[in-house]
């Protein structure tokens, strides 16, 4: 199917089902054990109805708003995601380059195919970076380094994925770690597009950021992957966080908290604002939504601390409701990933203009002319 034929973030979706290879289709659209996390995700904004004014002069409408120390067109960002070389040659720079035509800020993420110095080089306006701790602290310093030298003013550090989901749908396209079974390959094989779009360029992608510190034979595919697996932080704590402050002198934020204590924990630490959480429903099943416990954490953190909410947005009127519970803006990860894996720089700048044109209409249609006007007031919580 042609992009055009694409009218929403979920036509996306089918898209790249159609093109991707079983393996690495499941890789991006898989959650944890029984995915009920990852379908509950979706299906919690029923849970709140628009109550909508009329005959309000809305004709005129910004969407701007300060995010991380500059301004933003639109409130929405590219969450951190890892390994998309997998879905396309250079599929971080195609997002990077789009966040930068939108203008809204890019998050790479330490797991990305493109490095941080790759980033850079495409001269993006708002690129941050995320952090996974890794064991050895000087492998940690050095990204922090790298990231202050590419102009990243914005650390979001990763807390909730310090022990590996059970992602078993992931899991059933492999013989055994790392190695595709004989029907997965077979499927790579029918799908000669994806081959030439993603393998054909220059071969089995591996982990950019990763390459200085990994052994020239393991800096591809599963040695990269059996690296970072080994280096993960498992003894990750809030001390951490608190000497991650001391050595980044730039806006903090901290991503994966879903409870009231833990946001008040990484407010009172000194972080700049956190990002609300399940890590999309690929680590813990069985976790409530971001979505059901921002109007509390806004609550207690007060309306100067800024929330950032990710996991299970596709429309505008999900934003939106975001916004009207309290969040300042939302991270958009998989389907922006299928707009790329289907059709590359010109999936993704449509994905990002159907988002921000269902965002503004939304507006429009709540009788507000910015997005300080939303707030819960909007809303109506379903009766259970």
């Amino acid at each position: 199917m042609s992009r055009r034929h694409a009218f929403n973030l979920n036509d996306f979706r089918q898209q790249a089902k159609a093109k991707l290879p079983a393996f690495a289709f499941s890789y991006v659209d898989g959650g944890a054990d029984d995915e009920v996390t990852l379908r509950h995700n979706q299906q919690v904004f029923d849970n709140w109805r628009f109550v909508p004014p009329v005959l309000i002069n809305a004709s005129q409408r910004s969407l701007h708003l300060p995010l991380g120390g500059k301004q933003a067109l639109a409130p929405v960002m590219i969450a951190p995601t890892g390994y998309n070389g997998m879905l396309r040659h250079e599929a971080d720079l195609i997002l990077a380059r789009g966040a930068q035509r939108a203008g809204i800020p890019y998050i790479q993420s330490t797991v990305s195919t493109a490095s941080i110095e790759e980033i850079a080089a495409q001269n993006i306006d708002r690129h941050w970076f995320q952090l996974y701790v890794l064991k050895d602290r000087q492998v940690t310093l050095g990204l922090l380094q790298r990231a202050k030298q590419a102009g990243c003013e914005n650390l979001v550090v990763s807390v909730d994925a310090v022990h590996f989901g059970n992602r078993e749908r992931d899991k059933r396209h492999y013989r055994r770690p790392m190695k595709l079974s004989i029907a997965s390959l077979i499927d790579v094989a029918l799908h000669p597009g994806w081959v030439w779009h993603t393998l054909k360029p220059a071969g089995m992608p591996g982990f950019g950021n990763l390459k200085p510190y990994v052994p020239a034979d393991k800096q591809r595919g599963a040695g990269g992957a059996s690296y970072f697996s080994e280096q993960m932080d498992t003894t990750l704590d809030w001390s951490t966080v608190a000497w991650l402050r001391e050595q980044w002198g730039g806006r903090l934020w901290i991503k994966g908290i879903l409870s009231v204590e833990d946001a008040k924990k990484a407010q009172g630490l000194g972080a700049d604002g956190i990002v609300i959480s399940n890590h999309g429903g690929r680590q813990l099943d069985g976790t409530v939504s971001p979505m059901e416990v921002l109007p509390a954490i806004r609550k207690a953190c007060g309306a100067d601390f800024s929330l950032l909410i990710d996991s299970g947005f596709r429309r505008g009127t999900d934003i939106v409701k975001a916004l009207a519970l309290g969040a300042n803006a939302v991270l958009l990860g998989r389907p922006l990933l299928f707009s790329v894996a289907a059709h590359g720089e010109a999936g993704i700048n449509k994905a990002l203009s159907l988002i921000i044109a269902e965002i503004d209409r939304t507006l429009a249609q709540l009788g507000c002319s910015n997005l300080s006007q939303l707030g819960p007031h909007l809303l109506s919580l379903k009766s259970t």
